[in-house]
């Protein structure tokens, strides 16, 4: 996949909507039943972001990174300041935030991931963008020392240096960037005065990776 491992600056995404999306298929039989279904196993994330800039040199470092990108062609790392973190935005990140697994006494390799609700109807969303520097590994709840195990920030994965023993909960905190790309090819700037002007909102859209 077409993809530029870089985030998007903070400021350029100031004043953004958007959020998560299903896609769900609703049949009404001639009973007044419905049969739901989906053909999406995980939610994906939109956003619009632009409509508050007014700054030129704001609009103009957002052109700038759009051009980078080449119009939709490549992907790039976006922070959703309303979900960011593998706990609540303003908490505290812990070792115990996450689980990713139990060991089985061969297995080093576990896939960050993050729970949305509670029990067997619990959303699990895999994590695959990770922020350098912010992953907390625990083991049975004790928390491992850096250096202990490493993590690909291009993909979420987890190695240990070691398996974990049969039956150990390995969990993990972190915070994460969304996989995301321009969904158009074209930007509309209008400009106000010498030093101000307004940006048509620009569709953002979350890439599988």
């Amino acid at each position: 996949m077409a993809f530029h491992e870089v985030r998007l600056p903070a400021r350029l995404a100031f004043g953004s909507t958007g959020g998560v999306e299903r896609r769900t298929d609703v049949v009404t039989l001639g009973s007044g039943f419905e049969r739901r279904s989906s053909p999406w196993a995980h939610g994906r994330r939109r956003y619009l972001i632009g409509a508050s800039l007014r700054s030129l040199d704001d609009m103009a470092a957002l052109t700038g990174f759009f051009e980078a990108r080449r119009g939709r062609l490549y992907g790039f790392r976006l922070r959703d300041f309303a979900d960011f973190k593998s706990c609540p935005p303003s908490g505290a990140i812990t070792a115990q935030d996450q689980g990713l697994g139990v060991g089985d006494g061969v297995r080093t390799t576990f896939e960050l991931s993050k729970r949305y609700g509670e029990g067997e109807e619990a959303a699990v969303r895999r994590i695959h963008k990770p922020v350098a520097g912010t992953v907390r590994l625990a083991l049975a709840g004790a928390e491992l020392a850096a250096g202990t195990f490493e993590v690909e920030p291009t993909t979420g994965t987890v190695i240990l240096q070691s398996p974990a023993a049969e039956g150990v909960v390995v969990t993990a905190g972190f915070e994460f960037d969304v996989p995301v790309r321009f969904d158009a090819d074209r930007l509309d700037v209008t400009l106000e005065s010498f030093a101000a002007g307004r940006m048509a909102a620009v569709p953002l859209i979350e890439v599988r990776v």
